[in-house]
């Protein structure tokens, strides 16, 4: 079982790392993933009434259903970065549009990011994020696995995990974040320049 757990971390880093490099080489992220624990949190809380709808699109639309993660992390991280405290709590359904699942796409880039649909950045959004899903989809087909066995479940799970959490780095970029060194001193304190 510890060589199954190994296997699908390994996976999933693999994948990560990739995704960040082509964002990167993209101009969309700096070669670092911007990331939250509370946004990492909501994805596992959510994880389960995504991968119970995305799954069964997983056949006729897969770019869409692993795309859709990256949304669902822009939000989160939309939502963490403008008032944290009235949506820590939302909920999983919060992200649905006027079909659920079908037009979450939509409905998160303009009810959530505010951003009309024939937008710069809205285009920009829907290219980086189905170059991410296509990229997934190449790296799940790369594994050979049999379709709807256990192994394809977890490297599904696996997967819309990493397209959750590049959505929030993207998100977080847009909205200024980034990595700054801090000198500390022996003591952990910081250091002035």
């Amino acid at each position: 079982m510890e060589e199954n757990i190994q296997y699908y971390e390994t996976y999933e880093e693999n994948l990560l790392r990739e995704t960040l490099r082509m964002c990167t080489s993209l101009g969309m992220l700096d070669g670092e993933l911007l990331s939250s624990e509370d946004i990492d949190q909501k994805w596992k809380e959510w994880a389960p009434e995504y991968i119970a709808e995305a799954l069964p699109e997983v056949n006729t639309y897969p770019e869409f259903a692993i795309a859709c993660a990256g949304y669902a992390g822009m939000a989160v991280a939309q939502w963490w970065d403008q008032d944290w405290g009235r949506h820590h709590s939302a909920k999983y359904e919060s992200l649905h549009g006027p079909r659920g699942f079908d037009d979450m796409d939509e409905f998160i880039v303009q009810n959530i990011l505010g951003l009309t649909l024939d937008s710069v950045d809205a285009k920009q959004i829907m290219n980086i994020l189905l170059c991410c899903a296509q990229k997934a989809s190449t790296f799940i087909q790369h594994e050979h696995i049999e379709h709807q066995t256990v192994k394809a479940f977890h490297i599904f799970a696996r997967t819309v995990k990493v397209m959750f959490r590049i959505g929030a780095a993207l998100q977080l970029k847009r909205l200024g974040y980034k990595f700054h060194k801090i000198a500390l001193d022996r003591n952990g304190s910081k250091l002035l320049s």
